[in-house]
């Protein structure tokens, strides 16, 4: 695939978009993001008034839909946070003209390990068909033309599903333009519906964040559900004000609310190319805590929840591309997303703040460090707040006034935080603020030694020949100290 051809931009009233979905679903066929974006217009980040889609009916959280998507090319089918999920479309096969199936059999070993351990976990797996497809959207559009090929193509999905044990199918067509590619869409998922819902099974489709006319109406009582992909919209790709107007869009089409699904990048895009939220994680310590790493733009921890409980209040659910991009400790944007729902509907979650140090505050090392927080909660009370620094714990308190003595501090530069917790689980993470630590010593108190197994990124301490280090980015059995230009910091003597 020519790399010219990843992006085209497409004016609308609304701005500009990307004609792809997801841009990291590219990575399935080998692509590599090399088109400027610059042409693409952007959109405000700052979150927008959800005019004239209130909606006051508490428990919405428990009917909330968390769907990730989750790619046949990569991921660890034993790492999924399953408890925090409860649909998974498994993505992609590929459609034929002639009505078949392609790229993936129903007997896959991966995928009937994934249907086993999400069913025990009480989540609901469909399979995802089509995808970016390097572009070519002939198959869907060849095969829905003819009401003989999509008989076959039919009664292969079902199959499929039933060999399979799958509890569902996500179309994913990108994308059926108007006029006769519209009407085509439409006869296919309400004799596909029609076919699967007989059967006891879902049909789900992806659909564009704004403005467009190949999406029938019709269809929105076919699906179960709609998956809204509001990302790869101008530059920054996936705005707060975006996943507004995307609601506002289809809601305003006559989607039913709850079958309007909220659609969240787990990765961000620069103008040269696209990083996982991994990746910017291990790349800045900061990052879960703002939108903007360089010029990459994502969705951090407080733009995601901000959006989940959007969707929470206003839609039907959240979706992910993709859920194999996330972390897996106390900073991944899967588990952000759980304790927003946790704190939408009848539970409102609480505030937090750091109020001490100051950002930018400058300490010598070995000091003693006092932080102090502020935190409420309207509709209930705290039951805890932690202070970390980068991903690090560092204690917590549970009475207020909050506050934490960090003693023998190291050298360094640290981004800290604090998260509290109310008495319902509903959880919020401050603003980041930063400070620096100068001068040598420091305690190794607390500090585990380095090991060759762990894996360490950007802001882990470990100590190793009665010295503390910090790994300067990702990083695994490279001894510290061994070369001159490794990944790790040497902080000082314990």
């Amino acid at each position: 695939m020519n790399g010219h051809s990843l992006f085209t931009c497409h004016s609308t009233q609304e701005g500009a978009f990307l004609r792809t979905t997801s841009a990291l679903r590219r990575l399935a066929f080998g692509a590599v993001f090399l088109t400027t974006l610059a042409a693409c217009s952007s959109a405000s980040d700052a979150p927008a008034a959800f005019e004239d889609l209130t909606d006051t009916t508490e428990g919405r959280a428990s009917a909330t839909k968390v769907v990730g998507y989750f790619p046949t090319w990569q991921g660890d089918v034993n790492a999924i946070q399953y408890d925090k999920l409860t649909h998974i479309n498994y993505a992609f096969v590929l459609p034929t003209a002639q009505g078949g199936l392609t790229g993936l059999s129903s007997g896959d070993t991966r995928l009937r390990s994934l249907v086993q351990t999400a069913h025990g976990r009480g989540v609901k797996v469909l399979i995802a068909v089509g995808g970016w497809m390097d572009g070519n959207d002939a198959p869907f559009e060849q095969m829905a033309a003819n009401a003989s090929t999509r008989t076959t193509f039919i009664n292969n999905v079902v199959a499929f599903v039933d060999q399979a044990g799958l509890d569902g199918v996500d179309i994913d067509w990108e994308w059926p333009e108007p006029g006769t590619s519209a009407q085509n869409f439409g006869a296919l998922m309400r004799e596909l519906g029609t076919a699967l819902h007989a059967r006891g099974k879902l049909l789900t489709a992806a659909v564009v964040a704004l403005n467009t006319d190949g999406i029938p109406s019709s269809a929105f009582s076919d699906v179960d559900y709609l998956n809204i992909m509001a990302y790869d919209w101008g530059y920054p790709h996936s705005t707060y004000d975006l996943a507004v107007q995307s609601l506002n869009y289809w809601i305003g089409r006559g989607l039913p609310k709850d079958k309007a699904v909220l659609g969240v990048p787990f990765y961000g895009r620069s103008q040269s190319g696209a990083y996982t939220y991994a990746q910017l994680v291990a790349m800045d310590a900061q990052a879960p805590y703002k939108d903007q790493v360089s010029d990459i733009y994502y969705n951090g921890i407080a733009t995601i929840q901000a959006k989940t409980r959007l969707a929470v209040q206003q839609g039907g659910g959240i979706m992910i591309w993709e859920i194999s991009q996330d972390t897996a400790n106390t900073t991944s944007l899967l588990l952000a997303i759980s304790q927003a729902i946790g704190g939408s509907g009848g539970n409102q979650a609480p505030s937090a703040s750091l109020t001490s140090p100051t950002n930018g505050a400058s300490f010598s090392a070995g000091s003693t460090i006092t932080l102090t927080a502020n935190a409420s909660d309207t509709d209930g009370s705290i039951a805890r707040v932690e202070f970390f620094a980068g991903t690090t714990k560092l204690g917590e308190d549970t009475s207020a006034p909050y506050s934490l003595a960090w003693s023998n501090v190291a050298a360094g530069t640290y981004a800290l935080t604090v998260r509290a917790t109310d008495n319902s689980g509903a959880s919020t993470t401050s603003a980041a603020i930063s400070i620096s630590v100068t001068g040598s010593g420091g305690s190794c108190a607390g500090v585990p030694a380095w090991s060759s197994t762990q894996i360490y990124v950007n802001g882990d301490k470990a100590t190793y020949n009665g010295k503390l280090w910090r790994a300067k980015w990702w990083t695994q059995n490279e001894i510290p100290g061994a070369a001159e230009w490794g990944p790790w910091e040497l902080l000082g003597n314990c």
